[in-house]
């Protein structure tokens, strides 16, 4: 799978944490708010597939975080607040108004602080692949799981990976996995005032059912979907969040 399938419509915006590079696609469907991916841990062109998935029925964007993939690097690195301060710097200036906010692995982290941060104009919250599960919060525990879900991974995703992840640098992947790690997806989700959903990849070794559950719980709207695949099911089969995605943005709506 290629990991750039169609021309985009790319942006730069240059905020206080840094600039940000965005990739649009699709046409603003009236009713339904757009539709907002954050990436995982510095790799960003794996959910190039998923925007486009989701732009055949809303406007999609795919933000590049300060500091990762086509982004200037920022002041100083960043904690999982200050992307989400980057994040809403974005919407607030470029963004649109009401948006479904979809992260992906830590992007998840983010996408939920950033939520925390405006009440208001954002309908609701997808965490894709949910990091970290409680039961795998150790360094050890995170380190081994993530090996273990490589090789559950198609072949291509590394190589797609590699170049974003060598772009970054092994200290600052350092520094973001620490941050990561520190940070309670658990009790940011109690404390949303918006509807969630979770999807999880079934084969996913990062993450249990019972805390993608446990994570949906508390939501007055949304639920916990099970789809097939690893942590990063949505490289090679961006429908399979694609769907529910559009379900979930329809019951917004």
């Amino acid at each position: 799978m290629s990991p750039d399938p169609i021309a985009t419509e790319t942006r730069h915006h240059d905020g206080p944490l840094g600039r940000i590079r965005s990739r649009s696609l699709g046409t603003v469907r009236p009713g339904l708010p757009e539709v907002v991916l954050v990436h995982g841990m510095t790799a960003c062109d794996y959910l190039l597939p998923s925007l486009a998935e989701m732009a055949t029925w809303t406007r999609a964007h795919l933000i590049d975080l300060p500091g990762c993939g086509g982004s200037g690097d920022p002041p100083h690195e960043l904690s999982v607040a200050e992307f989400a301060d980057a994040l809403n710097d974005w919407l607030d200036q470029v963004g649109p108004d009401k948006v479904v906010l979809a992260g992906h692995s830590s992007g998840t982290q983010v996408a939920a602080e950033a939520a925390l941060r405006r009440p208001g104009d954002v309908a609701g919250i997808v965490l894709g692949s949910p990091v970290f599960d409680p039961t795998y919060r150790g360094l050890p525990s995170v380190l081994g799981r993530w090996l273990l879900d490589l090789t559950r991974e198609p072949a291509g995703l590394e190589q797609v990976n590699r170049p974003e992840r060598k772009r970054a640098g092994l200290r600052r992947l350092v520094h973001v996995l620490r941050q990561h790690r520190r940070y309670s997806l658990t009790h940011a989700v109690l404390a949303l005032p918006v509807p969630v959903l979770v999807v999880r990849g079934r084969d996913d070794a990062l993450s249990t059912r019972r805390w993608a559950e446990r994570l949906a719980a508390p939501a007055a709207e949304g639920g916990c979907v099970e789809v097939p695949g690893p942590h990063t099911f949505c490289w090679q089969d961006p429908a399979a969040w694609s769907l529910p995605v559009q379900a979930f943005a329809r019951r917004l709506a």
